[in-house]
């Protein structure tokens, strides 16, 4: 329905951006990738994936086509929904999600938190031959950003984790390297969470 909303980004998380177009403010969840390509740029244009539930209208916005097309393949798998798409995404680049298929490497995908073994060999299983468009084609480099811990704090809890279980796995991570960035903490997180 929607290919993309490009305009002015009115609030930035690494779960979700408000993106203003023609004094419509459009709520669209992205992935920590994502995130990490739109911080410090006022405007954007993010490619739309649209779902629509029974009790819901959800978008969800990619930086690049390739990311989304990663996004559409995830959610092709079954067991995998919208959220741990996006999940693996915030945890991996495209091109990451991409070689670990390509290369049959289950360990990376069991990784993720919420992929188990089975999940991870159904994804390599059904989009080995799908995916090979998408690997290496388009290099993504994100963008370095200071860090902060409530963004994290926010961002993890919006993924559907626990406020208290989030905040001591932040603070363990912070004890290492106070100035780590946003989604540093957050990929380490969902290392451990």
């Amino acid at each position: 329905m929607y290919e993309y909303i490009q305009g002015k980004i009115t609030e930035l998380t690494p779960a979700y951006a408000v993106v203003d177009n023609g004094n419509v403010g459009y709520y669209i969840h992205i992935s920590l990738f994502t995130f990490t390509s739109l911080k410090d740029h006022p405007e954007a244009r993010l490619y739309i994936h649209h779902v629509i539930r029974e009790d819901a209208h959800l978008l969800y916005g990619f930086a690049g086509k390739k990311e989304r097309e990663m996004f559409r393949l995830l959610i092709s798998v079954s067991g995998i929904g919208a959220n741990t798409a996006r999940l693996i995404l915030s945890s991996l680049s495209p091109v990451e999600v991409a070689q670990a298929i390509v290369t049959e490497n289950v360990t990376i995908l069991k990784g993720i938190k919420g992929i188990g073994g089975k999940t991870a060999q159904r994804v390599i299983v059904d989009l080995k031959d799908k995916v090979g468009k998408i690997s290496g084609e388009e290099e993504f480099l994100p963008l370095q950003g200071n860090s902060n811990v409530e963004e994290s704090l926010s961002a993890l809890v919006t993924l559907g984790f626990p406020k208290a279980l989030v905040k001591k796995t932040i603070e363990k991570i912070i004890a290492q390297d106070p100035d780590m960035a946003v989604e540093g903490i957050i990929k380490e997180a969902l290392k451990i969470l």
